[in-house]
């Protein structure tokens, strides 16, 4: 089981998501076991590699992803960590593809939020690569959050439309949970494991509490989660991510 740290950057900002209610996410401004200013992006990527030991990064760009520019320095900056990187940035072309993987990206994260088609998602995999990119399944409160053209479709058949592209990861990540310690639904992510070939790794996002979560995602056949608020907490940190390598 990895652990992914997770920043959502906001204006320059690191911000704390709750429900994806975009329009009131605050900086972080506080970590356990570290001090930092309100927002420091760079700071809390280091707390996360450094003192966690996050196996890798997940940066969602939510200027990016509402239509503004690319956050573009910032990016940059954050993949020269050393740990790979996930960049969620509104993607849904392989120009853009290609520009986020110049920036560093080892992973480039495709949310069906902002996916026009099964086909564009085809091109991005044919530009970049499948093995880089993430098709993120995203819901709220289980009801995929999709454009028109992809309406109306179940996650699992919308998993498996997206595996037929070439990607080779899924996040199942619902919005609604994200942030509020609501706990994860195991549901879901068992759903998309029995779509899901076995070389496609399958990770989880929202609502992920503690230890307890990890291992129930294990079981369910996850291979790893995306974690913030825990991490903020304290509730998941050095032991607990070392132990769930172990899952």
């Amino acid at each position: 089981m990895r652990i992914i740290g997770v920043l959502d950057l906001l204006g320059g900002r690191a911000v704390h998501a709750v429900a994806g209610a975009r329009e009131s996410y605050r900086p972080v401004n506080s970590v356990a076991g570290a001090s930092m200013t309100a927002g420091d992006s760079l700071a809390l990527a280091t707390h996360y590699v450094d003192r966690v030991g996050v196996d890798a990064l997940y940066v969602a760009d939510l200027d990016a992803i509402q239509g503004r520019p690319l956050q573009q320095v910032l990016v940059t900056e954050l993949c020269r960590l050393s740990v790979p990187v996930f960049v969620d940035s509104g993607i849904s072309s392989s120009e853009a593809a290609g520009q986020v993987r110049a920036l560093g990206a080892a992973q480039i994260v495709v949310g069906l939020e902002t996916l026009s088609s099964f086909d564009a998602l085809a091109s991005i995999c044919a530009a970049v690569g499948g093995d880089h990119v993430v098709f993120s399944l995203d819901l709220r409160d289980g009801v995929p959050i999709a454009s028109n053209a992809l309406r109306g479709e179940t996650a699992g058949a919308l998993v498996e439309s997206a595996v037929d592209t070439g990607i080779e990861t899924v996040i199942a990540l619902d919005l609604a949970r994200v942030g509020t310690g609501s706990g994860i639904d195991l549901d879901l992510i068992a759903a998309v494991r029995r779509v899901a070939p076995p070389h496609v790794t399958v990770l989880a996002g929202g609502g992920v509490r503690g230890s307890a979560d990890l291992e129930q995602l294990a079981a369910a056949g996850c291979d790893g989660a995306l974690v913030a608020t825990a991490l903020h907490k304290g509730t998941i940190g050095a032991r607990e991510v070392a132990r769930a390598r172990q899952l």
